[in-house]
């Protein structure tokens, strides 16, 4: 493969992007090589500015449930671009969003943001508004978004890169975060106990995948959620990732709704904006109440329920049926296997965890529970298994520590090329761990 358009528009980029990137995990810097520019995509491909096609496992990081340009999606999104981009005024596509987001989850209102970021800060703030508290806890390894109370110990990009702390988060932003070991039940209970009565919310990823897919341990998300009713905290459970991802009600629906247990806050984005950005927050209807206009909290957004990313949403959230899960658990079950098949073949260590559709491989010993397992794994091995693949046709994660998503667009053919070309990527692994061991 050739990708000596995608060099030129690199270049390009670094001379006015920084890192000639918009969002850092793009950049390669954590495999090494270039970035591939995309020009088009389409069903479970994608191709590039070079004209070389792959099948698709990032799905522009979790929104593309249904495949690149689903025709009924593109044909709305069409209707809806005739009649205007945005209007700053309340339409029908955001009160019928919000009316699906309702249905399928415990929340009792929505309130429409333009990302994930916006709506996690959004309900740490109205969490503290509604309690009159300050202290936020969180999990190392959960990201959610470049808030600052909430980037100490964050996975994803942060981890990709490296990053040492948090520059440019002065100490007082999080002053008042509490990190605690993921599924770490002992911990919590331990902090409680000392500050219960100073705390205003515990978030967390309903199930991480920023560190990778690390799964809550049985009873986990149930803990805190009673742990947080027993001392007057709120329960906020990001779901910017889950939702509508794993399963028809997200997270939620795998664990919450056989448990018997609700959050008090939830955060959406992702699948619910069908590819657009778009995202939400939302939950119980007297928290809710609390927000500006009818409460005390202020929120606000020029773009907050765009016609065009609720339409996107919207058609997405109807499109994706009970067929359409199934569909995808089949083909994740596939992929899974063959890559667990292809890297033992291989002697490579790895462990392949999941959520629901959604999964990772680590190149580590034994399961991950935490963000210090997620850590000790082989990045460099990651890194040429990433490009045997990308060689061959597959476009990963260019990350060790991110989520491998499928699509129900992914037929037979896509998974055939996906399947061949992991015993070749576990052996480009096995070589670099080979090489490393002098």
């Amino acid at each position: 493969m050739t990708h000596v358009r995608s060099e030129a528009l690199f270049a390009r980029a670094s001379a006015v992007t920084p890192g000639g990137v918009n969002s850092p995990v793009r950049a390669f810097r954590a495999v090494g090589g270039t970035p591939r520019f995309i020009r088009s995509a389409s069903g479970s491909r994608l191709t590039d500015v070079d004209g070389n096609e792959y099948v698709d496992l990032v799905g522009s990081w979790g929104p593309m449930l249904l495949g690149h340009a689903h025709p009924e999606v593109l044909a709305a999104v069409g209707e809806a671009l005739a009649r205007g981009t945005s209007y700053g005024a309340p339409t029908q596509a955001e009160v019928e969003l919000a009316e699906e987001i309702v249905q399928r989850t415990p929340v009792d209102q929505v309130r429409l943001v333009s990302s994930g970021t916006e709506a996690t800060m959004s309900a740490v703030r109205l969490a503290r508004g509604f309690t009159g508290r300050d202290v936020v806890v969180k999990f190392a390894g959960c990201y959610h978004g470049h808030v600052d109370a909430l980037l100490a110990s964050a996975g994803s990009g942060l981890t990709t890169l490296a990053v040492p702390g948090t520059p440019g988060v002065p100490e007082s932003a999080t002053a008042l975060t509490r990190v605690l070991r993921y599924n770490d039940a002992e911990a919590l209970e331990a902090l409680f106990a000392e500050e219960g009565e100073h705390v205003a919310c515990v978030i967390t990823e309903a199930a991480p995948g920023n560190m990778g897919v690390v799964p809550p341990d049985p009873g986990f998300n149930q803990l805190l959620a009673r742990t947080c009713a027993d001392h007057g905290a709120l329960f906020v459970s990001d779901e910017v990732m889950t939702g509508f991802r794993v399963s028809r009600q997200g997270q939620w629906g795998l664990d919450g709704a056989t448990e018997g247990w609700a959050p008090d806050l939830m955060t959406f984005g992702k699948v619910m904006g069908g590819g657009f950005p778009a995202a939400a927050f939302g939950g119980r209807a007297d928290v809710m109440a609390m927000l500006s206009p009818v409460g005390p909290v202020y929120q606000a957004g020029t773009l907050s329920g765009n016609p065009i990313a609720a339409t996107a949403g919207l058609t997405t959230l109807r499109l994706a049926t009970d067929e359409v899960y199934v569909r995808v658990g089949a083909v994740a079950e596939l992929v899974k296997e063959a890559a667990d098949k292809a890297l033992s073949d291989a002697g490579v260590a790895h462990a392949v965890q999941a959520t629901g559709t959604m999964f990772s491989v680590f190149f580590a010993d034994g399961p991950v529970r935490d963000y210090d397992a997620a850590q000790r794994q082989d990045t460099a091995a990651y890194a040429a298994f990433f490009h045997a693949m990308l060689d061959r046709g597959v476009y990963l994660p260019p990350s060790a520590y991110e989520a491998w998503f499928l699509s129900s667009a992914h037929d037979d053919a896509a998974v055939g090329t996906i399947v061949d070309a992991l015993p070749h990527a576990a052996r480009a692994a096995a070589d670099a761990q080979e090489a490393a061991r002098g």
